[in-house]
Formats: C-alpha cells, structure tokens, sequence
C-alpha cells in the first residue's frame, strides 16, 4: 500500500477509511523517500522544510477550507496538488457569524450571569439590550461563506455592503476601500482567507473607523485582526462590541481579551458540530482515495488547480 504520512490529529471514520488504503505514518518516525500523500490541517499544514524533504509527495490533502499553513504556490511548483474542504462547511461557519453577532447585540453572556448570580430575583429586570434588525453589516472576504452569512442575515432587514480583493457579480454595494466600509457598516464580519496578503488587514485605522458603536466578528483567521490595537480599542471604547472565533496566537489568547465584558470569545469552533466535521473528513478522504484511483481529485486548491 501507499505510504502517508499524517500530520495532527484525524477521527476514527478517517483512521479507518485511510487505513484500507495507506500505509499510515506519524511525524515521530517516517521513511521520508517513500511518502506520496500527506493528509493535514488548517492548523498545522505542512512546514515548508518537512515538504522539501518528501521527494515523492504527490498529494495534500487538507482537513479544512483554510491553507494559508501550506505554501501551495511551491507545492504546485513541484507538482504536488494541495486539496481543501470548501463548501461542505459554508453554513456552518456563517451560522457561527451569526451567533456571535446576535451574542454581542442581544448581550448573550451578561444576562446568562445576571440569571446565574440571582442578580434577576435581587435586582429586576436586566439592562436593555440592542437589536440586530436592520443593521449595515459589511462582510470582509464576500466568497462562500460570506454569501452564505448574507443569505443567513437577508431576512432581518440587514444591508450587506462588502469588501474583496475585487467586485463580485453581486447586488450589495462594493467598497474597494476596507476602512471607508468600516465607517459606514454598524457591524464588520471578518471572513477573509488568512496569509500574508490578509495580515492585519484590519488595523486601528478599520477598527477606528468602525466606531463605538461598532461590532467585529471574526471568524477567518486571528492574524487578519490586529489583536493589540483590537484590544486597546475596546478598552478604551473606541470600538463597542467583538464577537471572535480565532485568535493571533491561539489557542493562547491574551488576559486583556478575557477580562473584557464587551465580547464573545469562542475556541475556534466555526464549524464544529457533528455532522459538518463528518463531511469535511469524509472529503479529506476522498480527494485522498480518488488520487490513489484515478490521478484526479475532487477539491484543490486555486493554486493546485491546473495539476
């Protein structure tokens, strides 16, 4: 069988399915001239020396839409396909915007401690909260995903206004100007890919500009916010609401952000329910199996695509 070398952590439905068909390696000890396929991460990818080092990869197979911890441009270089799992997490994902976005306007998690501490029987009536209909949202990276939280705000009277690399053949209005968007959008939903391109994109001048009585969600990668000038401008009421899924350095996330009442903090779980890991493993897999088959995968990477 063919040799494959697997780099962090895989479920048992993949464990199986893969063992049928590969000979399965773990990082601590692998014959490196005879690894073909690498099954992975968003998270961890594939360090570019350890990618160097595999002479005969043929495919990377990524658990994850994400791939910015695997340089597909010198992948393609060498002929080696990456593959991702777009799609089959889209609804999630937009659904976690979501949540975190009505958890900032709705004040989720004050009034759950409000119930908990007896502060409801001792005090009264909690501190009025705002509403989420008809809000200008603007989304940051309007691909899949953020069609789909669009989709999933259309029916609360939500303006979408966006911002991407380039204007999509949508009706929403299109800023090529991220902070000029940020000043007109009550709420700024991150969903951009990650990487160098996307580093910090949202700085203090965006966050500024979204105001005190703004809202980010973020739900792409932590390097995309600058989590520093984020943090600052909580503190000091410069910026309202954060409701975030990533973090710079996770799963390491700073004191400063956890002593805030003003947010929502969540450990990476965009997509993780049940039934969407399942099909993102069932299609890590496939793409892994239908190579070994036939040559041919069923979700690469833009970069990969031509391979």
């Amino acid at each position: 069988m063919p040799d494959l070398l697997q780099i962090g952590g895989i479920t048992d439905q993949m464990r199986d399915r893969l063992a049928s068909a590969f000979t399965i390696h773990q990082l601590d000890a692998y014959p490196a001239d005879k690894i073909t396929y690498v099954v992975t991460n968003g998270h961890d990818g594939v360090k570019p020396e350890l990618m160097a080092s595999l002479p005969n990869l043929k495919v990377i197979s990524g658990y994850g839409v994400g791939y910015d911890a695997i340089d597909a441009v010198e992948a393609a270089r060498r002929g080696i396909i990456v593959t991702h799992t777009p799609n089959v997490l889209n609804q999630e994902v937009a659904t976690t915007a979501v949540l975190l976005m009505l958890s900032c306007y709705r004040e989720v998690l004050r009034d759950d401690t409000y119930v908990r501490t007896g502060d409801w029987e001792a005090k009264g009536g909690a501190p009025l909260t705002r509403t989420a209909d008809n809000q200008t949202v603007g989304i940051l990276g309007l691909g899949r995903i953020g069609q789909a939280i669009a989709d999933k705000l259309a029916p609360w009277g939500t303006k979408i206004i966006y911002h991407s690399r380039s204007k999509k053949d949508v009706s929403f209005p299109y800023y090529d100007n991220l902070t000029a968007m940020a000043k007109d959008a009550d709420v700024l939903i991150c969903i951009t890919p990650g990487g160098p391109s996307t580093n910090k994109i949202v700085n203090a001048d965006v966050i500024e500009a979204l105001g005190p009585k703004g809202t980010l969600i973020n739900v792409s990668r932590g390097s995309a916010v600058d989590e520093a000038a984020m943090i600052d401008a909580l503190q000091s009421g410069k910026l309202g609401w954060a409701g975030l899924d990533v973090f710079e350095a996770e799963p390491h996330v700073p004191q400063a952000l956890r002593d805030l009442s003003n947010v929502t903090l969540l450990p990476h779980v965009g997509s993780a329910t049940v039934e969407t890991r399942a099909e993102m493993g069932s299609l890590t897999v496939d793409n892994l199996l239908q190579h070994l088959k036939n040559g041919t995968v069923i979700s690469a990477v833009s970069e990969c695509a031509h391979l």
